[in-house]
C-alpha cells in the first residue's frame, strides 16, 4: 500500500512539473516614475500602445501627475500603480508631500532628495533626518487616496527608490494600507522574479541586445518581472538630472526605443511569452 502512495506521489509531481514546462513565460514589464515629466508621460504611454509595456506606475506628488491622470482616463486598459515617493531626487524639478508632513521634508517643503544617505549630498537622506513614522503613514494614505480618486484602474503600489522598504517599520505600514485599500498585489507573493538586462544598456542597441538576450533566458512555467523608466530625449528631459545620474534624456530614449523595438516584440512572439500586467497576476 505505501508503496502505490509514493507511486501516486511522484506521479502527481511529474505530471504538475510536466504541466509548468509546457507553460509558457509570463513576463510583466512595468514602466516607472509616470508624471516626473511630459516627455515621461509620453513615452510611457507610448511603450504600452507600440510596445511590450504592460503596467505603468504613477508619481501621484510629482509636477505632471495632472496630464498622467488624463491620459490614463483616454487609456483605460492600462494597468497602474500608485508610485509611492518620499524623494525628491533631480536637481532642477522638485515634489512636495500631498499631506502636511514636516518631518519628511526639507526647510524648503520638498521632499529629501534621497532615502539613504549619498556622499553627493550630505545630510540631505531622509534617513539622516528625523522622520516620523505617523508622517509617513499619514502621506502614504494621502497618496494612495489621491491616486484612487484620480485613476480607477489602479490595481496595486510600488515603491519609488525602495522609499517603503526603508525599514521594517516602514514597510509594516504600506503592507497594512496596502490590504485596506485592497490593492496588495505584490508581485512575491506569487512566486515573480525580477529580470534585468542581460548584458550592456548604455546605448539603444545594447539595450535591445541585452533584452533580448534576457528574453531567451526565460523559463516556461515561470513569471518575471521587469522594470525600467521610459521617456523621450527632448530639452525638457535634458534638465532634468541629479550628480550621478547626468544622462537622463539619452538613457530613458535607450528605454523607449527598446521597448518599442520590432525585434524585441518578435522575440518575445517567437519565444511565445505571455506579456502580462499585475492585475492578471490575481485572475
Amino acid at each position: 500500500m505505501k508503496k502505490i502512495v509514493f507511486m501516486m506521489a511522484s506521479l502527481c509531481l511529474s505530471i504538475t512539473a510536466c504541466t509548468q514546462s509546457t507553460k509558457p513565460a509570463r513576463l510583466i514589464v512595468r514602466g516607472d516614475d509616470m508624471g516626473f515629466s511630459h516627455a515621461g508621460n509620453e513615452a510611457l504611454i507610448k511603450c504600452f500602445k507600440d510596445g511590450i509595456e504592460t503596467s505603468i506606475e504613477v508619481i501621484v506628488p510629482s509636477p505632471w501627475f495632472p496630464e498622467a491622470v488624463q491620459m490614463l482616463k483616454d487609456n483605460p486598459r492600462v494597468d497602474v500603480g500608485i508610485h509611492i515617493a518620499l524623494t525628491s531626487e533631480w536637481d532642477n524639478v522638485k515634489y512636495r508631500p500631498v499631506a502636511n508632513v514636516p518631518s519628511l521634508t526639507n526647510e524648503d517643503g520638498y521632499f529629501f532628495p534621497f532615502i539613504h544617505s549619498n556622499t553627493n549630498y550630505p545630510g540631505q537622506a531622509l534617513k539622516e533626518n528625523k522622520w516620523r513614522i505617523e508622517d509617513i503613514e499619514k502621506e502614504f494614505r494621502a497618496q494612495i487616496e489621491l491616486g484612487l480618486k484620480k485613476i480607477p484602474q489602479v490595481s496595486h503600489v510600488s515603491a519609488h527608490m525602495g522609499c517603503y522598504h526603508m525599514t521594517p517599520e516602514v514597510e509594516a505600514v504600506m503592507t497594512k494600507l496596502a490590504k485596506e485599500y485592497k490593492i496588495d498585489i505584490d508581485p512575491e507573493a506569487y512566486d515573480v522574479e525580477y529580470v534585468s538586462y542581460a548584458g550592456p544598456k548604455n546605448t539603444s542597441e545594447e539595450k535591445v541586445s541585452s533584452i533580448i538576450k534576457m528574453l531567451q533566458s526565460l523559463k516556461n512555467g515561470k513569471t518575471y518581472l521587469f522594470v525600467d523608466h521610459p521617456a523621450f530625449d527632448t530639452p525638457e528631459l535634458r534638465a532634468i538630472h541629479h550628480i550621478g545620474y547626468e544622462n537622463v534624456a539619452v538613457d530613458r530614449q535607450g528605454v523607449t526605443d527598446a521597448w518599442t523595438d520590432t525585434r524585441v516584440k518578435a522575440t518575445i512572439k517567437q519565444l511565445g511569452i505571455e506579456l502580462i500586467s499585475y492585475k492578471q497576476l490575481t485572475e
